[in-house]
């Protein structure tokens, strides 16, 4: 990679995050744009680095059923036994080694004029310096003729779980930009994530609102515009420009995910046990899951989405070197070197979960298209190029018309959850 088309990418304590070891930032090619490589050797395990977003929020209908989280970072504010009993519907429900909860409650802090809940002081500050001044609804909080409490009302009409973006993430934009004393510099910043063409955009606007998206689209703009307008953002208020900001949270926004019952099961893994009892502990977690799963399916966290300014950097990969977490049991992302990977290689992580990445190659670009508006070219769909372009939904069906067992149409259903 020639030095002249990299720039070393500046990290800024607060904004960007903390870098562990040397990458760079350098443009690939007019398809892919920019990608992230690393400077130096990195061995399998170690952290490349940790990034704050600029902005985060947690989504709508994950705040109103309840999946308490701080407004700012996004921390888990349940105790994990109060985590577990809501998710079971047991309010009775207890776990053994309660000791081993790091939820802090002495410390959590509401905002004295909307009564919004932080994790900690730091939080309180940090959205009142940022964006809360702005959209502090104030006593008005539950009022629903306030103006945002009218756009969050629009935006869960029109966007229902399982969610993927949130209105207030663009919400949180507009008022950073507004609270910010040098307004350009934040501007700069948003501006950095990938662009879209107009047509790809629609295609993203769509995914996200369904086949009625134009005047849910007009009716979001017209909402957005009486509770935020701002004249040094006056495109983004516009036709085009909300679209365009609509696009880029869809495609640039990173979900977030904390649980304070999923760091206690993590501190349960860590415990040095007599073999019987940890035989029985796990037995324990094991039930407790199943009994979340009859009660609640599939939505055991805190759920948001931010923006990350090197994370976006990152392209995909179907055998990706690298992954995104959340251990910190916040909005912090850590990103963390899946194998060794040795310097000027491209750093990739994977938009696709752990069972999409063992569908078919046509499954998977059946998504990514969907989705990310892109066509992977990694080594590991040139190798299957050659496959017929059958979707993994298409190929069971075709076994089921051949006649296969039950049990091993029940293993292909497993697969793809």
């Amino acid at each position: 990679m020639a030095a002249s088309m990299c720039d070393v990418f500046s990290f800024c304590v607060g904004v960007a995050g903390r870098a562990r070891v040397a990458v760079e930032v350098c443009f690939v090619s007019s398809a892919k744009g920019k990608g992230l490589f690393a400077t130096q050797l990195i061995q399998k395990g170690e952290t490349i680095f940790i990034e704050r977003p600029l902005v985060a929020a947690q989504f709508l209908w994950n705040a109103l059923y309840r999946y308490r989280a701080c407004d700012h970072c996004l921390r888990a504010l349940e105790k994990a036994e109060e985590n577990a009993q809501r998710l079971t519907g047991k309010p009775g429900q207890v776990l053994p080694h309660p000791e081993l909860c790091t939820v802090r409650k002495d410390l959590h802090q509401n905002c004295p004029r909307c009564q919004v809940t932080y994790c900690s002081t730091e939080c309180l500050l940090a959205a009142a310096e940022q964006y809360h001044q702005v959209l502090c609804p104030g006593p008005s909080q539950d009022d629903p003729l306030h103006p945002l409490n009218k756009l969050q009302e629009a935006w869960r009409s029109v966007h229902y779980p399982p969610e993927t973006a949130s209105i207030m993430l663009m919400a949180r934009m507009v008022a950073t930009v507004k609270q910010a004393k040098d307004k350009d510099r934040w501007i700069r910043l948003f501006s950095q994530f990938c662009n879209k063409t107009a047509n790809e955009e629609e295609e993203i606007v769509h995914k996200l609102l369904g086949d009625k998206f134009k005047g849910q689209l007009e009716l979001l703009r017209r909402l957005f515009t009486e509770a935020l307008y701002e004249e040094a953002l006056s495109q983004w208020f516009t036709p085009d420009g909300f679209r365009s900001l609509f696009a880029l949270v869809g495609t640039n926004g990173q979900g977030i995910g904390t649980s304070s019952l999923s760091q206690w099961v993590h501190a349960c893994d860590a415990l040095e046990l007599k073999p019987q009892d940890r035989e029985q502990l796990d037995a324990f977690i094991d039930q407790l899951y199943k009994d979340i799963e009859a009660a609640t399916g599939e939505f055991l966290n805190c759920e948001g989405s931010g923006l990350f300014v090197l994370q976006s950097c990152c392209n995909h990969s179907c055998v990706p070197n690298a992954e995104t977490s959340f251990p910190e049991n916040n909005f912090l992302l850590h990103v963390t070197a899946l194998e060794d990977i040795k310097p000027g290689e491209e750093i990739c992580i994977s938009y696709l979960d752990c069972c999409q990445r063992e569908r078919s190659r046509h499954s998977r670009h059946k998504i990514l298209r969907e989705n990310y508006l892109f066509v992977c070219s990694c080594p590991k769909c040139l190798a299957e190029a050659d496959e017929p372009n059958m979707t993994s939904e298409e190929e069971d069906e075709e076994e089921d018309e051949e006649g296969e067992p039950e049990d091993a149409e029940l293993g292909d259903e497993m697969t793809d959850v």
